[in-house]
């Protein structure tokens, strides 16, 4: 059976009847690669701030292993992502936040004027936010993960300066923790989001005031199918 065009929902994947008034949101794998790249981001910085902020250096000591925990955390923080790859759901997921919708740009402007009324904020199973924060949080991680191996190692590229990786290194780290703290406001904010990242599944009735496109794609997707089998049959 052949996906239908533009369909961010894996062919042939067998789905579990939900509960009522309850819509699955995240898969068993998609959930495990959000748990420990947060793991993995939260270790790189905190170990950050043993290593440069001197009150917090005192108090916990033991540099070099702060540092090896720092490294080594920065280095595999890549590694649920590529090994998540092997989900068709997380391939699917991240099809959706690579791609930016009108309603996008709408939910942007609504942001910006601080409309909060019924259908001010159009999302799918992303907002635009959201696939905002998922590209320059990708972004930012890539940079930080060569500037952190040039300081390492040195003889990579002989022509950049240490301080010059240094300086960007340090930079970059303040800007993701003032991301990554407004990260988890958010999610402090809204108790549903994350009982769908703990869980898997959310109400139906959040989704569609939160997600509507996403609920509407769910369903166009599902008669799609049908009606491909039954051209089948």
């Amino acid at each position: 059976m052949r996906s239908t065009a533009g369909s961010t929902t894996p062919t042939g994947t067998v789905t579990r009847p939900e509960a009522a008034g309850r819509v699955r949101r995240f898969t068993t794998a998609e959930r495990w690669v959000h748990r420990t790249t947060g793991l993995l981001m939260l270790v790189c910085l905190v170990t950050a701030g043993c290593l440069y902020l001197g009150p917090l250096a005192q108090l916990v000591g033991r540099r070099h292993l702060m540092v090896t925990l720092h490294e080594w955390s920065g280095i595999l923080l890549p590694l649920p992502v590529l090994l998540g790859l092997l989900s068709p759901a997380f391939r699917a997921d991240l099809r959706r936040l690579n791609r930016f919708a009108v309603y996008d740009r709408q939910w942007l402007r609504a942001v910006r004027r601080r409309r909060h009324g019924p259908g001010a904020r159009p999302a799918g199973k992303f907002n635009a936010g959201q696939k905002l924060y998922a590209g320059w949080i990708a972004g930012a991680v890539l940079v930080m993960m060569c500037t952190g191996l040039l300081m390492w190692f040195m003889g990579l590229l002989p022509f950049v300066s240490r301080t010059s990786a240094i300086f960007v290194h340090d930079i970059l780290a303040w800007a993701i923790t003032f991301v990554v703290l407004g990260h988890l406001r958010k999610a402090l904010e809204d108790p549903e989001a994350r009982l769908g990242m703990r869980t898997g599944h959310v109400s139906r009735s959040w989704a569609e005031r939160h997600h509507s496109r996403w609920l509407g794609e769910e369903r166009a997707g599902t008669v799609s199918e049908k009606a491909e089998k039954a051209d089948k049959v």
